[in-house]
């Protein structure tokens, strides 16, 4: 497979039956990366599959748009915008992956004379121009082609692996100018492939195997081509965690754990963008702190089978943790199997955990304040009504907010937009407005529980 490791090809694909991954489950991932020409800041997916890459690149893009920009008008962008946006975005999660400051980066591209010649780059493109994609990038400026959502038909599996090239960087100045340099690649057929690959071989594929659960789970659905991430086994969750966190991790809880004797690894810091799954509204899951309150108010979103973006300028939602949201996350950590409430014999380790009064006496009085029928238990809600009542969050009543699906189909007339709503955010009491139930909004409450939202369309954002 030229210069590609065939552990790579391995690492993303799997060994499916016949030594290669049909036409149709490749033709679906052969797409670049193309902003949608009615949301100049969104881009645009034609066909299921390359979400596991393109949304996470989507909610860091945003991220770069919104708070590192200093034009409001954060939807309008130039075409040469677009282009530094997007570069800057793919240097910034390349960055994350690496695996250490001496190891360098790694870009996977097209090798010399082997990038596809059909109206995928151009339909004019000639022959020279061809050979080299950043030899065009870097030339004077020209008329930028229009990609197309597929590579060129006679481009299949096999002949994709054996026209790459590998080239390494060492600095992260010389990246930003690398990755800048092949924004034409990025862009044109198998773009979004190009860049996972640039980011599996910048992290190492020993690095991967050593984080990821199951070394034997291919990260992508020989048979569906879906990222593997949502289909109730959270074991190539590692796709999404490595473009988020930079660590391939198959689970999505804080930090790591025991079971049976063996070593589960979760996310150990901070994430700068969210991610919240319908998974754990079906209790198949349970999203820890670190990935659920990122540093930016911008959420990956995901369903069984598709993952899109929920977002919002308001900063206040991710600020630091008011003194009940750390309680409640201290609570759960010792409720693993999320029930709702713990043994009575572990609430002194919580309340020391949190450094309240943990004097025997006086936890044996707030046992029986708070299982007045000896049951045995300690209810969450009761257990922060006791010890912090009435406390402000922080978090306004309500706010703007939008939503992000790249399927073309699973837009309104196929025209990939942001959907606009106000989200309203209520405390434990029971809600005063109740909005529809879709699963866009059961997605939501695993992070805000009596959240409800009111779209300014007469449909709700699709999670599929």
């Amino acid at each position: 497979m030229s210069e590609v490791n065939k552990d790579v090809i391995d690492l993303v694909w799997g060994r499916p039956s016949g030594g290669g991954v049909s036409t149709s489950i490749f033709r679906r991932w052969s797409q670049g990366f193309v902003f949608s020409e009615y949301e100049q800041t969104a881009l645009e997916q034609f066909e299921g599959g390359p979400c596991a890459v393109i949304a996470p690149v989507q909610a860091f893009l945003l991220k770069n748009i919104l708070f590192s920009r200093e034009s409001s008008n954060w939807r309008q962008l130039s075409e040469e915008e677009q282009r530094t946006a997007l570069c800057s975005t793919l240097s910034e999660i390349l960055e994350s992956a690496c695996a250490g400051p001496t190891s360098g980066f790694c870009l996977v591209t097209w090798a010399k004379g082997q990038s596809p010649k059909t109206s995928v780059l151009s339909k004019s493109l000639t022959a020279s121009q061809t050979q080299d994609s950043s030899e065009a990038e870097s030339s004077q400026p020209q008329q930028e082609p229009e990609p197309t959502a597929l590579a060129a038909e006679d481009l299949g599996f096999e002949q994709f692996h054996s026209a790459l090239h590998q080239r390494t960087v060492l600095s992260v100045a010389d990246l930003r100018e690398e990755v800048l340099s092949l924004h034409h690649s990025w862009r044109g057929c198998c773009g979004v492939l190009l860049f996972l690959y640039s980011v599996i071989i910048t992290k190492g594929i020993e690095n991967i195997r050593n984080e990821i659960q199951d070394p034997t789970e291919p990260l992508i659905d020989p048979i569906h081509g879906h990222g593997r991430v949502f289909l109730f086994l959270l074991c190539s969750q590692s796709l999404v965690n490595l473009l988020v966190t930079g660590h391939a991790v198959s689970n999505v809880w804080d930090g790591d754990r025991e079971c049976s004797g063996m070593k589960l690894h979760g996310v150990h810091k901070q994430a700068s963008v969210g991610f919240l799954t319908l998974m754990e509204s079906l209790r198949y899951c349970k999203v820890g702190t670190f990935l659920k309150s990122p540093k930016f108010p911008i959420w990956i979103l995901g369903s069984e089978t598709h993952l899109s973006v929920f977002f919002t300028k308001e900063l206040s939602l991710v600020g630091p943790e008011s003194p009940s949201e750390q309680a409640r996350r201290v609570f759960q950590s010792f409720d693993p199997e999320d029930n709702g409430f713990i043994p009575d014999s572990l609430l002194e380790d919580v309340m020391k955990a949190l450094d309240l009064v943990s004097e025997p006496e006086y936890v044996g009085l707030v046992r029986n304040k708070l299982d007045p029928e000896s049951l045995g238990i300690i209810l969450l809600g009761p257990f922060l009504l006791e010890f912090f009542p009435d406390q402000d969050s922080g978090i306004p009543d309500s706010f703007p907010v939008l939503h992000y699906n790249g399927l073309k189909q699973s837009n309104h007339k196929e025209k990939v937009e942001y959907v606009e709503g106000t989200a309203l955010v209520l405390g434990f009491e029971d809600p005063m407005v109740r909005t529809d139930d879709t699963p866009v909004k059961r997605c939501l409450q695993t992070k805000w529980p009596y959240i409800e939202l009111l779209w300014t369309t007469n449909r709700s954002p699709s999670l599929n």
